[in-house]
C-alpha cells in the first residue's frame, strides 16, 4: 500500500535537502518513491515555487494534474467567481475521495509560509528505522499522512527523536 505524506521544513531549502536524502534511500532500496513534489517559498516571494520530482519517480504515479490541482488549491487560487468556485469545489471533492480533507488544505495553507518548504511524497516499502536515521538533523514536521492512527503515531515518534 502506498502512503501519501507531507513534510514541512522550517527553511526554504529543507525540502530540497530532503529530496537528496530520499534519492539516496531509494538507491539503497530502503524506500520506494512512487511520486513526489516540493514546494519552496522564499521569504521575499509572493508565491511559492513548486516542482514535480520526475528524477525520483520516472513517469510518476499521481501525475502533473494531481500536483497542479493540489498546489493550485493550496497556493494559487484567488477569490473565485461562483462558476469557478463550483468547479474547484468539484475538484476538491476528488481530493477528498483520495483522503485529502479540507482540514489538511487549511493546515497546509497556514503552515507552508514564506521562508519554509514542504515535501509531498507517495511512498511504499519504507524501512522506518533507517529512513528516520537518514533524516536526523533535518527536523521535518509531518503535516499529513494517510496512514492509520497507529502507523501515524509511530511515524511521528520516529521523527521526533
Amino acid at each position: 500500500m502506498s502512503t501519501l505524506s507531507v513534510w514541512r521544513f522550517d527553511t526554504e531549502d529543507g525540502a530540497a535537502r530532503a529530496v537528496a536524502t530520499l534519492e539516496d534511500l531509494a538507491r539503497k532500496k530502503l524506500v520506494t518513491v512512487w511520486d513526489a513534489a516540493t514546494v519552496s517559498w522564499p521569504k521575499d516571494a509572493k508565491k511559492p515555487r513548486t516542482e514535480q520530482l520526475h528524477n525520483l519517480t520516472g513517469a510518476g504515479a499521481l501525475g502533473g494534474a494531481f500536483w497542479g490541482l493540489l498546489f493550485g488549491l493550496l497556493f494559487f487560487v484567488p477569490l473565485l467567481g461562483a462558476a469557478l468556485g463550483a468547479a474547484f469545489g468539484a475538484l476538491g471533492g476528488t481530493l477528498a475521495d483520495a483522503g485529502i480533507s479540507d482540514d489538511f488544505v487549511k493546515r497546509a495553507r497556514d503552515e507552508i509560509t514564506p521562508g519554509t518548504s514542504a515535501l509531498f511524497v507517495l511512498t511504499s516499502d519504507v524501512v522506518l528505522d533507517k529512513v528516520s536515521e537518514a533524516f536526523t538533523g533535518q527536523r521535518p514536521q509531518l503535516l499529513f499522512t494517510n496512514l492509520s492512527t497507529d502507523q501515524d503515531d509511530a511515524l511521528r515518534a520516529a521523527f521526533a527523536e
